[in-house]
């Protein structure tokens, strides 16, 4: 890159951090896409000229509200509540609602903007938002998580519709808790709508919807490595994480034939060389969405399983990883010991899980890489396919919506291979998905006007 682009690009940010500031995870999920987009704009005038790219770092309305609720005890609790609504130029706000002690809005400005990016390479009409709160559903009673949900829901309902506005859920935001939220939004409305995503099947959710995520990450995947002479099968997966994508992940990695033998929570990792099967893949489910456990149980139910207290996944001799925990739980050093184990590909299911230091590291060494707004967009396209089911009285059935959500993979790889191509052997699927999810964006922006 030339001096002239680095000193764009370097000023760039500094007006960013300037109108952002402490916002430091909007702040590095901007740079990731200034990089790319700011010498494509340089050979594509037309949207540099229209501002294009500071706009879409913008959000157009950020909502921030008080929810009261009363707990068990009576007593009177205070949380925050959000909703960024980051850009509406290729359809409704589309993106989770996430509920975790740590929601603040530099988070939740970071996630809408890679939303925005994550719906357009979908294909779906379907613009970026996201919200939540810094409420913490663990440990709480059901009725606390309902008391919660429809105060949360009450003031939320202002700012949404199945025209403007479609959240769905996000980290502690599960089937029950659309539930609640579903419920108090259409006793308020008077209206019976696909307004969330990710519902229950008894009252308007799709099939497939919750293995979504997951299954496309693994999709996204699995045409990674067919691109590069590789095969999914027989490859000894590490996935991080133990929550509805990782779940889901370590189903399809079984479903392909590969090994997944790892699986971690906030405690730790567990690390099981004989692999996770289908039953050992049951007891995770009921440990973690029925019981509400801590992953070190496995280990004592397994014998051929270890538990390693405060530590991450990437210390085991793997081939791929798969993190599908949080942001930023991927740095440099982990990243130089799964090279240093042999490892040949980082696919993410979570939102930016990989720190900046190791996207260097993988860029140098030539790991094969997708970035979550790429090979984790299964959960809002399967959330889009939910909408437009709903939209019509229709239910699919799960082959046909897993068949629809596998073409909606292919179809993202494509658009990120188009883009993303650097020579003969390799792929910059970081550049691809950046400069494919932009320019629809951008075209769309271009032909509404300053608005």
């Amino acid at each position: 890159m030339s001096k002239n682009m680095t000193q764009a690009i370097d000023a760039f940010m500094q007006s960013i951090s300037a109108r952002n500031p402490g916002e430091t995870e909007f702040i590095q999920a901007v740079r990731e896409v200034a990089e790319v987009i700011i010498p494509f704009n340089e050979e594509n005038k037309k949207y540099k000229e229209a501002n294009i790219l500071e706009r879409m770092c913008e959000p157009e309305r950020a909502v921030i509200f008080r929810v009261p609720w009363v707990d068990d005890q009576g007593r009177n609790q205070i949380n925050r509540g959000f909703r960024v609504q980051m850009n509406s130029a290729i359809g409704p706000y589309k993106g989770g609602l996430r509920f975790h002690p740590t929601v603040n809005l530099s988070i939740l400005k970071f996630l809408a903007f890679e939303q925005v990016f994550k719906n357009s390479l979908t294909t779906l009409p379907l613009g970026g938002g996201k919200g939540g709160s810094d409420f913490d559903p663990k440990g709480k009673s059901d009725a606390e998580v309902m008391r919660f949900c429809q105060s949360f829901m009450t003031e939320l309902s202002k700012h949404i519709g199945g025209f403007t506005d479609v959240p769905a859920g996000d980290i502690g935001v599960g089937g029950r808790e659309i539930g609640y939220m579903f419920g108090q939004y259409k006793r308020l409305r008077n209206e019976f709508s696909g307004v969330l995503t990710g519902k229950g099947l008894q009252y308007g959710g799709s099939l497939i919807r919750t293995e979504a995520t997951g299954y496309g990450t693994v999709y996204f995947a699995d045409e990674v490595l067919k691109a590069h002479g590789h095969s999914m099968h027989g490859k000894v997966c590490a996935v991080s994480g133990s929550g509805n994508v990782a779940q889901y992940t370590i189903e399809k990695l079984l479903h392909l034939g590969a090994k997944p033998v790892t699986v971690s929570d906030s405690q730790g990792y567990v690390y099981d060389p004989e692999g996770i099967d289908e039953e050992k893949l049951a007891f995770i489910k009921e440990l973690k969405n029925e019981k509400r456990g801590r992953i070190s149980e496995f280990a004592g139910k397994y014998k051929s399983a270890t538990f390693y207290k405060e530590l991450t996944p990437w210390n085991a001799k793997i081939d791929l990883a798969f993190p599908c925990a949080t942001q930023n739980e991927l740095p440099d050093y982990d990243m130089q010991t799964l090279i240093d184990n042999g490892c040949i590909g980082v696919f993410e299911g979570a939102n930016m899980p990989t720190t900046e230091g190791a996207l260097d590291l993988i860029r140098k060494n030539r790991i094969l890489f997708s970035p979550g707004k790429a090979s984790n967009a299964g959960g809002v396209a399967t959330s889009g396919l939910e909408m437009s089911q709903n939209s019509m009285r229709l239910s699919w059935s799960s082959e046909e919506v897993d068949k629809k959500l596998k073409e909606i993979m292919v179809s993202i790889h494509e658009n990120c291979e188009r883009y993303g191509r650097i020579d003969d052997d390799y792929v910059d699927y970081v550049k691809g998905a950046n400069i494919a999810g932009y320019v629809k964006v951008a075209d769309a922006m271009l032909a509404q006007g300053h608005v």
